[in-house]
């Protein structure tokens, strides 16, 4: 008997599945891209928004995740703004949630998570949240690939257009086939631009005596570099890779993620607190050391700041610091022998000292404690675990209500609801940079 009602209400719930899925589909098919509104999706028709619009920000949302409440209305005010652009963005929603095998399908593993599709690719968004600030970044991706620029004008409101989340390249008295195929390559991590027509008045501004120079600017940390040549792709692409990230970079959770894609060893200093004035002379220091040493990424971090990740190091309050290590940027680092702690005299030749130690192989290879580095950014459950646990414990009680046998005790339901609940709320915590980021 209870087998029949079992079956009664499934086909019930997939005959309501299919009618809401219909109505769903036909609503998508009457949106148009300058409607600025945000579009509600789902299984039946993710694909085909992917498909029919060139670039769609969708929003993996749950409908308990606080971050994702806090996201909703900054989305709302965004959508008609991009709606109306010269190649309209258009921003979705999809409850991750509810529709588990969408979340699978696209390695959603924390709330809320962004992807703009572009031309169907997607690429996750890790840019700023609030309206206004999410509008000036997503116009990145709908930009020339590379800018045109004919006057001292137009380079600095090129420069005021692009913001701050981005490192800007400006290229001053260089042929734009010169940059064409790398502006087009790395499109997705930084602004390109010619200037055809300047002024000497831009040449004092932007710190070059020369030209043709390309000069590489991170407005967010006040930094700029200049090339002067050799203007051959290799060299011209090793400039413009190595200035993705700036030098030396604070490490935070949000910084941590530009590391991923950089292959170069990163010489990390810890701090007691990188707030101390003598920390920011320290900071100083290991900007001149960047400079010289362009095949390592420079990174500080400091004790007060980031206790969990500098724990990884062997750090604890009673580590003399400040200290330096050569990480590989996953689970080893290295000590330069001699050299464990920075004290405060003469530091510049303790960190010169310090890179030839590590070039000359005086080192001591160690493991980090903890997870690797990759698992360190993604240490929490995963949304992907959740649902299988949730799963299996459906299963179990459904076979347990249908066999009327007593089955091995696993826990009880509320007990594997508690431990849902649990890792969701752990989620929603390292996957909410909404909070940090503005």
């Amino acid at each position: 008997m209870k087998m029949r009602v079992f079956l009664v209400v499934a086909v019930l719930i997939l005959a309501i599945s299919r009618q809401s899925l219909s109505s769903s589909s036909a609503a998508f098919e009457n949106f148009s891209a300058k409607d600025g509104t945000v579009l509600e999706l789902d299984e039946s028709n993710l694909d085909s928004a992917i498909s029919k619009f060139d670039y769609v920000l969708v929003d993996f949302y749950a409908p308990w995740c606080g971050h994702c409440k806090r996201l909703a209305p900054e989305l709302d005010a965004a959508a008609p703004i991009l709606a109306g652009l010269k190649e309209p963005i258009v921003i979705a929603k999809v409850n991750a949630d509810k529709y588990s095998r969408l979340a699978v399908k696209h390695d959603i593993d924390g709330f809320p998570t962004l992807k703009i599709f572009m031309h169907g690719v997607p690429m996750e968004y890790n840019g700023p949240r609030k309206a206004d600030l999410l509008v000036r970044f997503l116009k990145k991706f709908v930009a020339p690939d590379v800018s045109i620029l004919d006057s001292d004008s137009a380079v600095g409101e090129f420069v005021q257009s692009a913001g701050t989340h981005f490192p800007i390249f400006i290229g001053f008295g260089i042929n734009e086939s010169l940059i064409s195929d790398l502006g087009k390559k790395y499109k997705k991590k930084a602004w390109f631009s010619v200037a055809k027509d300047f002024s000497e008045e831009i040449m004092v501004v932007y710190d070059f005596d020369k030209v043709p120079a390309l000069v590489s600017l991170h407005p967010n940390y006040n930094e700029q570099n200049i090339f002067y040549g050799p203007f051959e792709e290799k060299f011209l692409e090793d400039f413009i890779k190595q200035n993705f990230i700036p030098s030396p970079l604070p490490i935070n959770y949000d910084t941590l993620k530009l590391l991923k894609d950089d292959e170069r060893k990163i010489v990390l200093t810890i701090m007691e607190d990188e707030n101390e004035e003598k920390s920011k002379k320290l900071v100083q220091l290991l900007k001149a050391a960047a400079s010289a040493n362009r095949d390592l990424v420079f990174a500080y971090v400091g004790f007060k700041q980031f206790e969990d990740f500098t724990e990884s190091f062997g750090i604890n309050k009673k580590s003399e610091l400040p200290k330096m290590v050569v990480w590989d940027g996953n689970e080893e680092y290295f000590m330069v022998v001699g050299s464990e702690v920075i004290n405060e005299e003469d530091q510049a030749s303790q960190i010169t000292q310090f890179i030839e130690g590590f070039r000359e192989g005086r080192t001591e290879a160690k493991s980090i404690n903890g997870a690797s580095f990759m698992g360190y950014i993604n240490s929490l459950i995963g949304v992907r675990t959740v649902y299988i646990i949730v799963f299996l414990v459906c299963v179990f009680m459904l076979i347990r209500s249908i066999n009327k046998e007593e089955p091995l005790r696993v826990g009880t339901q509320e007990e594997a609801d508690q431990a849902s609940s649990s890792s969701l709320d752990n989620e929603g915590k390292e996957y909410g940079p909404g909070d940090k980021e503005d």
